[in-house]
């Protein structure tokens, strides 16, 4: 149970003896710790380069941290993760994404990676499908976009477009302008229960149908981990792929969701990501935890969150192509750690899973960048940048690399007040105007950060980058105690949506009995707005 020690240090108790001091010393030694090193402190797992120079890492702290590691039994955790063992202890189940990615995976895995390659490889052949419509919501969409966007940024022979939000209008945009004869909807929802994907997909169905094509269902693809829903849906068996019980949705890039990807980019970029994945499971299997990336990464984002009491962490690819790696990482994090209560089923005296957020550089620099400078909070910030480009033109990629170096090293360092003045004086303002101008140019610096280097944009290079994040958040799940595979907050917000969609369809007394014992009655914003919602809504359809 989570407690307060004696001398105000927040500690951590898993009901494992001793978890309290090895908690506490591990706080204490981060505390005392310099948030920048004296010499670079640089890490080479496979596909990129960690520089952890700008965190509260040493000698001490990792010390503290095999001890705390041992103590929360994270070696069996991770033999659990890794070898199909029930890692989702609260919903009874494997948390086994990485199955999807070795070079040798399991028969039944094999099968489906086979079953979309193929399927990719007649449309390819047969010119089919010149457009694409991925309709999924969350783990269902991010990857793609991410993947798409990162390798398709020139464009493709095929024009894709993702529709998520159950808002009409993103459903109108996707399908505007394409003609339907030649157009491919690939449906993706783990449950094939999922209102947002099913009542788009509903509209496609329409679409396709009013356009004259005689058998719509042809032009459809589910993805899911229930076939039979889809094929009574109306897809034909041929064109369901399979997703297992055992894949997180926030993991499923992994899986056949990633067939838009190699209609988009090609089946050998699906096949590099995996590659790159797959190195970087073997590196946080084997590697030393002084050497292993994700496990040190994870103990920075600790410090930061937990011990020096920073809310937020940012995250800013210096590469346009990375756009989408800000709400993937997003996702992969705030929907795995925003938890408060540990495995135990009590509250968590420590604070976790930070808010995450960011945009690409150099727009970052101009939008929010003097908050995370001169800013009362402040955050952690991972910049993360290719130490190659693939264009033509050198001068914009020497200017993108000093700005990702320039802005981190202020961040780092920071200039205090003698050297501002010293700048003001330099440039000629009079001593009492330079005295109030330098305080407005005082950086307070010691701000922490992380550099991830890849050496260029590959399919291999992100595929490692994405399964870095992934067991980044396991080790951190594992130190604070909390399952990172359930997302039983977001459950809630849905039972709700149900009885109050039944309103404003004006068959509230309808709901099932269960339905009514689980949603509380309404505060009186809540029942204001249904009631002028459910009558405009009344008004508009002529009722």
């Amino acid at each position: 149970m989570p407690k307060h020690s004696s001398d105000d240090t927040t500690t951590i108790d898993n009901g494992q003896p001793g978890c309290e001091i090895a908690w506490t010393d591990f706080a204490q030694k981060a505390r005392r710790t310099p948030t920048h090193s004296a010499q670079a402190a640089l890490l080479r797992p496979p596909g990129l380069t960690l520089d952890l120079s700008g965190q509260r890492l040493s000698p001490a702290v990792l010390d503290c941290a095999r001890r705390l590691l041992h103590e929360r039994d994270f070696d069996t955790q991770r033999e659990r993760l890794l070898h199909g063992g029930e890692a989702n202890p609260t919903e009874q189940r494997a948390a086994w994404h990485t199955a999807l990615r070795e070079p040798a995976p399991t028969a039944e895995v094999m099968l489906e990676r086979q079953r979309t390659n193929n399927f990719v490889r007649v449309a390819d052949s047969e010119r089919r499908w010149r457009n694409i419509v991925h309709i999924g919501i969350g783990g269902s969409d991010w990857g793609v976009r991410l993947a798409v966007s990162a390798f398709g940024y020139q464009g493709t022979w095929r024009n894709v477009r993702f529709v998520a939000n159950i808002d009409g209008h993103a459903m109108q945009g996707g399908l505007a302008g394409l003609d339907p004869h030649d157009t491919l909807i690939v449906l993706a929802s783990k449950s094939f229960t999922t209102s947002e994907t099913l009542q788009n997909g509903q509209r496609a169905v329409e679409w396709l149908r009013a356009a004259g094509i005689a058998d719509p269902y042809q032009h459809v693809v589910a993805i899911t981990a229930r076939p039979e829903v889809a094929q009574a849906w109306g897809v034909p068996p041929a064109h369901v792929f399979k997703l297992w019980d055992w894949v997180g949705g926030r993991f499923s890039i992994w899986s056949s969701v990633g067939l838009t990807v190699a209609l988009a980019v090609g089946t050998d970029v699906v096949a590099g990501m995996h590659a790159g994945a797959s190195a970087m499971d073997m590196h946080f299997a084997q590697a030393p935890l002084a050497e292993n990336a994700p496990v040190q990464m994870a103990l920075a984002g600790i410090i930061n969150r937990s011990v020096l009491g920073y809310g937020s962490l940012n995250i800013a690819p210096y590469d346009f192509r990375l756009a989408q790696l800000v709400p993937y990482i997003q996702q992969l994090e705030m929907e795995s750690l925003g938890k408060s209560v540990g495995n135990d089923g009590e509250t968590l005296a420590v604070a976790t899973g930070p808010a995450v957020w960011g945009m690409p550089g150099t727009d970052a620099q101009h939008t929010f960048f003097q908050w995370l400078h001169q800013g009362s909070d402040g955050a952690p910030v991972d910049f993360i940048v290719c130490q190659e480009a693939d264009h033509g033109w050198p001068e914009h990629h020497r200017s993108l690399l000093a700005n990702c170096l320039a802005q981190r090293e202020a961040l780092l360092q920071g200039k205090d007040y003698d050297t501002a003045l010293a700048e003001c004086l330099a440039e000629g303002m009079p001593p009492e105007q330079a005295s109030k101008l330098a305080r407005h140019r005082v950086h307070p610096g010691g701000r922490p950060s992380s550099l991830i280097v890849l050496p260029r944009l590959t399919p291999y290079s992100l595929g490692a980058l994405l399964a870095l994040y992934e067991h980044k958040v396991f080790v951190q799940g594992v130190v604070w105690g909390i399952n990172p595979f359930d997302q039983w907050g977001v459950e809630y917000g849905k039972v709700l949506a149900k009885g109050i969609l039944r309103e404003l369809a004006g068959d509230a007394a309808a709901s099932p009995a269960s339905a009514q014992a689980v949603a509380p009655k309404h505060d009186a914003s809540t029942a204001y707005w249904v009631q002028a919602f459910a009558k405009s809504l009344k008004g508009r359809n002529g009722g």
